[in-house]
């Protein structure tokens, strides 16, 4: 009885001691397992923050490299616009350089044309008979030669005949005369009554010049006149020289004849009256017959110390 208790007792403790291995097991494993759950937590937010960091690194490298592609970017678009600039201005100062050039060319050329127009102009042919056309001489009423020479320009241009009719020209000369005791010169016709007319003669020219208001008729045979020779032509309306000077000396015109009376009105016979003798125009002096004490004196005077009576 005494063996069992003892056997029980033993058993008891036994079981006790076994029940509390099983238990410091039980709390061996348990602590194992939190440490183990720890462990594992701990990597886990371990491996968070390394993946973290890494996609924040990641980040960082993508956004570096988005700012370099962004400034890669815009240094190219300024470089692009820079060359973009550079050729426009090349091609604006290329087309201004060419438009230049062709100014200067048509310049030139327009400049050429001038000076050839101008050499044209300066080299006219010496005498007026070597011109286009014959020169023929129309009758007009006296007095009505400007209203011929109006008459007639209009005629041609409203007929078309510029290049058949090529002139009209009234034949003048610069003369001296004393007016008021002053010398002057002025211009007068040298044919009052007649007209020239450089042209060449055909039906139409000659219609055209015939019916013309104020026209009498050609001189020399009226259906078929004769141009004046060189010599008529060159005498009435002059050749000019090499030196370009036509225009001659003005000639005197006096405008008193001799057998006239005329009154002193300079010098010591001034207001006596006298009878022209003879008149020097080169000279530009007159003998005049004085009558002094009943009798007749020849007195040499100068052009402006007389006047008409």
């Amino acid at each position: 009885m005494a063996d069992t208790t003892a056997t029980s007792e033993a058993e008891a403790e036994e079981a006790a001691s076994t029940a509390e291995g099983a238990d410091e097991e039980v709390e061996v494993t348990a602590l194992a397992e939190a440490f183990a759950t720890v462990s594992t937590d701990t990597d886990v937010e371990d491996t968070a923050d390394d993946t973290r960091e890494a996609v924040v690194e990641v980040e960082e490298a993508e956004s570096a490299d988005t700012a370099e592609e962004d400034e890669a970017a815009k240094d190219k678009a300024a470089k692009d616009k820079a060359a973009k600039d550079k050729a426009a201005k090349d091609k604006a100062a290329k087309d201004k350089a060419a438009k230049d050039k062709a100014a200067k060319d048509e310049a030139a050329e327009a400049d050429e044309e001038t000076a050839e127009a101008i050499e044209i102009e300066e080299e006219p042919p010496l005498s007026p008979y070597d011109l286009p056309g014959g020169w023929f001489v129309i009758h007009s009423y006296s007095g009505y030669e400007n209203k011929v020479k109006a008459n007639l320009e209009t005629r041609i241009r409203s007929m078309h005949l510029e290049d058949k009719v090529f002139d009209v020209v009234i034949p003048m000369e610069d003369v001296v005369e004393y007016k008021g005791g002053k010398k002057v010169t002025v211009q007068r016709k040298k044919f009052p009554g007649y007209v020239l007319v450089r042209m060449y003669l055909e039906d139409d020219t000659w219609y055209a010049v015939r019916n013309t208001p104020s026209v009498t008729g050609f001189v020399g045979a009226s259906t078929q006149p004769s141009p004046l020779s060189r010599r008529e032509v060159e005498r009435i309306l002059g050749v000019e020289k090499e030196d370009g000077a036509k225009k001659e000396k003005p000639k005197f015109k006096p405008a008193w004849e001799v057998g006239e009376t005329v009154r002193v009105v300079e010098g010591p016979f001034a207001d006596f009256n006298g009878v022209i003798e003879d008149i020097n125009v080169d000279q530009s002096k007159v003998r005049v017959l004085v009558d002094i004490f009943g009798r007749e004196t020849p007195v040499e005077l100068n052009f402006d110390q007389i006047v008409k009576y």
